[in-house]
């Protein structure tokens, strides 16, 4: 060995060997620095270990290696092992591993990735089918200070609160974030922001109708709510609601609506 490499650290030298192609001497390396408790790069070198096996293909003890530098507590190489596990939990399928996971990127407690681990335990809420779960981890990532995943978690929640059949939270969850929403995100609330109004008003053409209004308030009403319904994907709802007016007991009601659907005829 030479002299300039008995000065390069070992983590240098191990990092070089995995760029090169050597994974298992960048593997040797960092599994040496790693068993050592006395060693103070151990929580970096067991991250860089777990990536290396992981590429060569030894996936379990790619974990063992991650699970060594969680257990160090290091606020950054305990948080990016936790991931690491989390993720590849998650591409397995192994839904309640990779929640574990999550929850101990949460226990280390670092802020860069608090925020990615609680819309990532959203995302598992909702696979698994529990919204109340998803809305308190996105409202928790809106929180969390990152205003990239801040704004991701604000869409993620309206989508969900639109599913539900809750446009005006929706709305006011977007009305929120785009008081702190990065420039570049601006656009994307905006469009789901008009969604969510395109909602509401559906919601309120129906009401009008439903509760009776005067034949041409009514007619006016049915013929929004058939030509919003599908900007929203929701062309048979459009054509139940035309069908609804044109077939109305009331004959001037009906005679309404048929003029307003041949107009464009």
């Amino acid at each position: 060995m030479t002299s300039s490499e008995l000065e390069t650290p070992p983590l240098d030298t191990a990092r070089r060997l995995a760029e090169s192609g050597d994974l298992d001497g960048a593997a040797a390396i960092l599994a040496e620095l790693a068993a050592d408790p006395d060693e103070p790069d151990r929580a970096q070198a067991a991250v860089g270990l777990a990536v290396v096996l992981e590429e060569r293909g030894d996936v379990e003890a790619a974990r063992a290696a991650a699970r060594t530098a969680l257990a160090t507590g290091h606020p950054e190489y305990a948080a990016q092992a936790a991931c690491h596990l989390a993720q590849g939990f998650e591409r397995e399928g192994r839904d309640e591993q990779a929640r574990a996971a999550w929850q101990a990127v949460l226990g280390v407690g670092t802020p860069a990735y608090v925020p990615l681990a609680h819309l990532a335990l959203a995302r598992l809420a909702v696979s698994s089918d529990n919204p109340a779960e998803a809305e308190e981890e996105l409202h928790a990532a809106m929180e969390a200070g990152d205003p990239h995943v801040g704004a991701h978690a604000a869409q993620q929640l309206a989508d969900l609160l639109l599913e539900q059949g809750e446009p005006g939270a929706a709305a006011d969850v977007l009305m929120d974030a785009l008081e702190v929403a990065p420039a570049e995100e601006v656009p994307r609330l905006r469009v789901q922001l008009g969604i969510a109004h395109l909602e509401l008003a559906c919601a309120e053409f129906a009401e009008s109708v439903e509760h009776g209004a005067d034949p041409q308030t009514s007619a006016l009403a049915i013929e929004l709510l058939a030509r919003t319904l599908p900007l929203r994907g929701r062309g048979d709802d459009a054509e139940r609601v035309w069908s609804y007016g044109l077939e109305h007991e009331d004959e001037t009601l009906a005679a309404e609506v048929r003029l307003r659907y041949h107009r464009d005829a």
